[in-house]
C-alpha cells in the first residue's frame, strides 16, 4: 500500500470520465458490504473483539501513510487523536457490531446515511455553522425517516433497538468528523485515518480481550473480520482519498448515497434477508433528506 499516493490525480482527463463513477460504484459496493460482513461475524466474535479487529488491521493498511507523515504528528497532538479516534471510530463500530447481532444488515446500512444529516446538525449546535431553511428541512424528514425504520419489524421482531444504535453511530460520526475539521486540518488524511484508528485499538484492546470468545471462532467470520479490516476499513479509506483529490469532497460524498442500496443488496443476494416496506420508505425518506441537505451545502 505504500506506493499508492491519494494524492496523485490520474493524467487525462478522458480517464478521470468513466473511472470516477466506477470507483464511487465501486467504494459504495464496499463500504455497503460492511454491513454484511458485520452482519456475518458479529454474533461469533462479540461487537468489542470483532471492533478490534477491524480497527487493528484498518490501521495496518494505512500504517505506510503514518510512517511516511509521522514528522507532522507530534506527541502533543496524540491526546486529541485519541479522543477523535474514539470518537469517530471504536464507539460507532461497536454500536454497529451490537445492531448487526439484532436486525438485519439493511438496517446499518439505512442508519448510517444520516451521518451526513448529524454532520450539519452537530456543526450548528456546537459549532456555530449556518444550516438554513433547507437543511433543517432536511433534518427533519431524516429523523422523521429514522422513526419510521424504528418502527418496522422483521420477522416479527423489533429492530427499534437496532436502529437506535445506529443512529447513535451516525450522530458519532457527525461530531468526529467536525472535530476532525477543526483538529487535524492540513495533515495527510490517510495518516490521519491511520492514526485514529490505530488509537482506537489500542483503547478498545483491554475491553475486546475481556470479552473474547471462549468458543473457537468460525473461519467465515475470521474471513468477514478481515474483510471489514482489510478491504471496507483499510483499503477502502485510500481509494475514498484518491476520490477527494480528483473530484473533490462533495462530489466525493454522493457515495453516501450508495452504501444503503449495496448494504440492502448484499445482504439480500447473499443472507437471504428480507426486503420490507417500511425499510424501503425509510431508506427513500432518509436518502431524500441526504440530497437535499447536501443541494442546501452547495
Amino acid at each position: 500500500m505504500s506506493s499508492i499516493d491519494p494524492s496523485v490525480p490520474l493524467s487525462t482527463p478522458a480517464a478521470r470520465a468513466w473511472l470516477n463513477p466506477l470507483e464511487l460504484c465501486v467504494l459504495g459496493a464496499i463500504w455497503g458490504a460492511s454491513f454484511l460482513f458485520m452482519r456475518v461475524a458479529a454474533n461469533d466474535f462479540g461487537p468489542m473483539p470483532l471492533v478490534e479487529v477491524r480497527l487493528g488491521l484498518g490501521a495496518l493498511v494505512l500504517l505506510p501513510f503514518l510512517w511516511r507523515a509521522r514528522a507532522q504528528f507530534p506527541a502533543r497532538l496524540w491526546p486529541k487523536i485519541a479522543l477523535i479516534g474514539a470518537i469517530n471510530s471504536a464507539v460507532p463500530f461497536m454500536l454497529f457490531a451490537w445492531a448487526a447481532q439484532r436486525a438485519p444488515a439493511g438496517i446499518g446500512a439505512i442508519a448510517n446515511a444520516m451521518t451526513v444529516l448529524f454532520t450539519a446538525l452537530v456543526g450548528f449546535l456546537f459549532f456555530g455553522e449556518k444550516i438554513g431553511a433547507r437543511r433543517s428541512m432536511a433534518l427533519l424528514v431524516g429523523f422523521a425517516g429514522v422513526v419510521v425504520l424504528a418502527s418496522g419489524k422483521t420477522a416479527g421482531a423489533s429492530v427499534s433497538w437496532a436502529v437506535a444504535a445506529g443512529a447513535g453511530a451516525a450522530f458519532l460520526y457527525g461530531i468526529g468528523i467536525n472535530l476532525v475539521r477543526r483538529h487535524l486540518t492540513g495533515l495527510p488524511p490517510a495518516a490521519v485515518a491511520s492514526a485514529t484508528l490505530g488509537a482506537a485499538a489500542l483503547l478498545t484492546l483491554p475491553f475486546a480481550l475481556a470479552q473474547w470468545p471462549s468458543e473457537p471462532i468460525p473461519a467465515k467470520s475470521w474471513f468477514s473480520a478481515a474483510m471489514l479490516g482489510v478491504l471496507c476499513t483499510g483499503a477502502a479509506f485510500v481509494m475514498y482519498y484518491r476520490l477527494i483529490a480528483r473530484i473533490g469532497a462533495n462530489r466525493a460524498s454522493t457515495v453516501t448515497y450508495l452504501i444503503p442500496v449495496f448494504g440492502v443488496a448484499w445482504a439480500w443476494l447473499l443472507l437471504d434477508e428480507p426486503l420490507t416496506v417500511t425499510m424501503g420508505i425509510a431508506g427513500a425518506m432518509i436518502l431524500g433528506s441526504v440530497a437535499l441537505s447536501q443541494r442546501a451545502g452547495r
